[in-house]
């Protein structure tokens, strides 16, 4: 979760009655953590700030600092500690033990599957699914992760220690703990455990440490292939990124031995291969004989991406064959697959398919499969995560209204937002008490609100104002303003109102409709790799032109009527508020024409 950069929304001190409600809310969740241990965690006249943030997925989390170090963290009603609590009480939570060069994967934002999970003679922690666990090393207890257990320890023995353990929430080096001093696990060695254990504590630590002098063996064999990990010396931990060590003595999971076997391929040869199987796979599974012919666009848009493996993307461009009808044409001519016609000009179809051929006959069906083609086609490679900016109108103070905030210290240019504004307006009609002693809605008018608010005509006939008609006329003769905020850098504040992003059709050529998408750029958002996302979506070409008379900017142009399929892109994967967004109610209707 805390995997890359989190935005922070507030920081506040917590009031006495919270840290009353957050403490018996801890002594709920731990019952283990007893009322002295409580009590140094959280003292009662120290300072403790409740942050609120947004993590890099939209999650809201709020998180309890303690000289400036986190200590819990609360995500969906759910309160988790963070490392620097777990060292503190390394037995708050039950623990799972998993090799050093784990940690690297579970930084990098990796759950903990089953097959990394060392066994001690002593046996699992009992947990049930959901429950809050902790993971740490061998060689040292202090815990490196927080999560939720994926499923029970009955389930992990029934499934013969295969799939995901636990789910990874927080970790050792990510961005939660970089919130706070940076400093390391402290070495808690297991022998200070099996002393708290007793004899079978020892037991069990006799055949873990067994293991990990078989590791350090395999350690000293190998020579080191990278730098260690950060602060890795502060607890003695000899995190060395080895493959081979992963792949023969971790044997973390099966899909990470295939990985290695791919990367020893070219790219262009992976792709191929992934191309191969979505054709096979679509054949097999997806085509049926009634749907022929079948347009070649369609077949690969429907059919191919869909039987594209979870996780992997299917890209032609970066295949030896280019295009989709280069690689058809080698199905056709080499093995006999598919016969492909143009039967219409320009237009390819499959007519027809050897369903009785060998190749297809023996391809077997893989397990795991994308469900959603979106998921394969929004995201291109290397496309960096995008989070939408926090917009917020705000209002400027004009030459006439100056004298009106004046005691307030705001001079001609000063920004504030709405409610600071009516905060103003009110202190100011309190000081100069001009509220109507006979009705408290109506506020009298001085020479001042009369100068600032006032037109000429009304100079002699307006004496007083109600309270919404004052706050009216104020914010009316102020300048709009709006300020944009993207995570992490400055906010930028300009005048008038934001442009919305533009979304219109227009006709090019002999009556062909194009989709025409223009001021992305002032929502942090890039032209090309929307149109990219775009492309991938409706299997369409997309073209970026710049914009007469814009500096800077450029609009996308897509074939077809593309509104609706433009807007999902832009409200559900790039999270633009609705309103940010013009032009969706010009999207055509679905349903039959009468």
């Amino acid at each position: 979760m805390f995997a890359k950069p989190f935005r922070v929304k507030s920081n506040t001190v917590i009031k006495g009655s919270d840290r009353r409600k957050l403490k018996a809310d801890l002594c709920a969740a731990f019952p283990s953590l007893s009322a002295d241990e409580l009590s140094e965690l959280l003292p009662n006249k120290e300072e403790l700030n409740v942050v609120k943030i947004y993590a890099h997925k939209g999650e809201a989390v709020t998180v309890y600092v303690l000289h400036k170090n986190p200590l819990f963290f609360e995500l969906e009603k759910r309160l988790y500690p963070t490392v620097y609590v777990l060292w503190r009480c390394p037995a708050l939570l039950p623990v799972f033990r998993t090799w050093p060069p784990v940690l690297q994967k579970l930084v990098g934002g990796a759950d903990l599957m089953l097959p990394g999970v060392v066994v001690p003679s002593c046996g699992l922690p009992e947990v049930n699914r959901g429950d809050v666990c902790a993971v740490a090393l061998v060689r040292n207890r202090s815990p490196v992760a927080v999560g939720k257990a994926a499923v029970s320890t009955s389930e992990m023995h029934n499934l013969g220690m295969k799939g995901r353990g636990v789910c990874v929430l927080h970790t050792y080096m990510d961005y939660l703990w970089a919130f706070g001093d940076k400093s390391g696990p402290p070495s808690l060695p297991d022998s200070a455990e099996s002393e708290e254990q007793g004899l079978s504590g020892d037991e069990c630590d006799v055949s873990e440490k067994e293991e990990e002098e078989e590791v350090e063996k395999r350690v000293e064999e190998q020579p080191s292939s990278g730098e260690t990990v950060a602060d890795t010396a502060c607890c003695g931990l000899e995190e060395l990124k080895l493959a081979e060590l992963e792949e023969n003595k971790c044997e973390i999971s099966n899909e990470k031995e295939e990985e290695n076997q791919d990367d020893q391929k070219t790219p262009q040869e992976v792709m191929d291969a992934l191309l191969l199987q979505c054709f096979l796979h679509a054949l097999k599974t997806k085509v049926k004989k009634s749907e022929l012919p079948l347009l070649t666009s369609t077949f690969l848009r429907i059919h191919m991406f869909s039987c594209c493996p979870n996780g992997m993307q299917l890209d032609i461009k970066k295949s030896s064959y280019k295009k989709l009808s280069k690689f058809l044409q080698v199905m056709q001519q080499q093995h006999n697959l598919v016969r492909v016609k143009a039967l219409t000009k320009g237009v390819e179809s499959i007519v027809e398919v050897d369903w009785k051929n060998p190749a297809l006959l023996s391809f077997s069906i893989p397990e795991e499969t994308a469900v959603e083609p979106t998921v394969v086609q929004e995201c291109g490679e290397g496309e960096v995560a995008y989070h939408p900016p926090e917009i917020t109108a705000l209002y400027s103070v004009t030459a006439r209204l100056e004298p009106l905030f004046s005691d307030a210290h705001k001079r001609k240019g000063a920004t504030m937002h709405p409610a600071e504004v009516r905060s103003i307006v009110t202190e100011y009609v309190k000081k100069n008490e001009l509220v109507d002693e006979n009705n408290k809605n109506y506020v009298t008018i001085n020479p001042t609100l009369c100068d600032c608010l006032l037109e000429k005509s009304e100079y002699q006939e307006v004496e007083s104002l109600k309270w919404d008609d004052l706050f009216a006329r104020t914010l009316g003769r102020m300048q709009e303003c709006y300020q944009v905020i993207f995570p992490g850098r400055a906010p930028i504040t300009k005048k008038g109102h934001i442009e919305p992003i533009d979304i219109s059709v227009a006709s090019r050529g002999s009556n062909k409709k194009v989709t025409l998408v223009k001021n992305l750029e002032v929502y942090g958002l890039d032209p090309g790799v929307v149109a990219t996302a775009l492309q991938r979506r409706v299997q369409a070409s997309t073209v970026l032109q710049p914009i007469p008379g814009a500096k800077d900017k450029v609009l996308v142009q897509i074939q077809g009527n593309q509104i609706h399929q433009t807007g999902n892109l832009l409200l559900d994967h790039y999270q633009i508020p609705r309103k940010y967004i013009q032009g969706l109610d010009k999207a055509p209707k679905s349903g039959k024409k009468k």
